[in-house]
């Protein structure tokens, strides 16, 4: 599958933009870590995919060098009142379930990787860490660019994307790491 393939579907799932680049290129910040560790979202040792259960940052580093491409997507949210977590949180789950469903094409033609969500993994309500069993869906299970350490305001840079859309828009990151 080519670079321009993997942009076309992108932006069918409706990504309001995205980019191939080099894993190389990736800045990574392990100051980023304690935000999950302040689990202000609650999933910090309750779920698979995030701290401490989904790896050190710099476990989380390599994962990503490991491949050589990362597939950056970028979603775009009218949002009035950035307070208003309902709102914020419907966005993360569609820009995670488009990421989803993107992910599904590109293995489809051959295009294996990984998923970097816009949050940790959200599949099951609970997560299935909770309740002592093995995760339900592995090859589709996602971690949030903060438990990656990734800078994300410097992957938007080197992806020619702007982070900060304007006044009452929030901007979504995920990625696809592939070889």
């Amino acid at each position: 599958m080519t670079q321009e393939e993997m942009l076309t579907l992108a932006a069918e799932e409706g990504f309001a933009a995205a980019a191939v680049i080099d894993t190389g290129k990736i800045v990574f910040d392990p100051s980023f870590r304690p935000y999950c560790e302040e689990n202000l979202c609650g999933q910090y040792g309750a779920n698979y995919s995030c701290p401490p259960d989904c790896g050190s940052p710099e476990e989380m580093k390599q994962r990503v060098l490991d491949r050589r491409h990362a597939l950056v997507l970028q979603t775009i949210w009218e949002i009035s009142d950035f307070s208003d977590a309902a709102a914020i949180k419907q966005a993360k789950t569609a820009h995670n379930t488009a990421e989803i469903q993107l992910v599904k094409k590109l293995r489809a033609n051959g295009c294996q990787g990984f998923i970097v969500g816009a949050s940790g993994c959200a599949l099951c309500h609970p997560c299935k860490q909770t309740l002592g069993q093995p995760c339900s869906f592995p090859d589709y299970r996602y971690s949030c660019m903060s438990a990656y350490c990734v800078f994300v305001k410097k992957l938007a840079d080197a992806c020619e994307m702007e982070y900060d859309p304007g006044e009452g828009l929030l901007s979504f990151f995920g990625m696809y790491v592939f070889d």
